[in-house]
């Protein structure tokens, strides 16, 4: 079993910055896929961005430029650096694992922005 716990989240300004961390259970050297989704109020949720070993790094258009995803393989953590955060992204966000085509989810860490 698999276990992904996020933390880092919180109550910010528009144009500020958060880190969000989630530590894994199992060597994320080891996991080809990992990426952060959110789900804000009333919305689906949706992909943030992801990382995989071989094919590097991916972002949603909305936050390309201002949130950058890695990964630290000797601590298994990924990690989300948020800056220039707007009300928008006001969210939960997830951390998920992709193990033999199995998805894992952390419980999710809140996200506010205020305006």
């Amino acid at each position: 079993q698999v276990q992904l716990v996020e933390s880092g989240g919180g109550l910010v300004q528009a144009g500020g910055s958060l880190r969000l961390s989630c530590a894994a259970s199992i060597n994320t050297f080891s996991i080809n896929y990992m990426g952060w989704y959110r789900r804000a109020p009333g919305k689906q949720r949706e992909l943030v961005a992801a990382s995989t070993i071989r094919t590097s790094t991916n972002y949603a258009d909305s936050v390309k430029g201002r949130f950058t995803i890695s990964r630290n393989y000797a601590e298994n953590t990924m990690y989300l650096q948020m800056n220039s955060l707007k009300p928008e992204d006001t969210a939960v966000y997830y951390c998920n694992a992709r193990i033999n085509n199995f998805d894992y989810w952390g419980q999710g860490t809140q996200v506010t922005v205020s305006s």
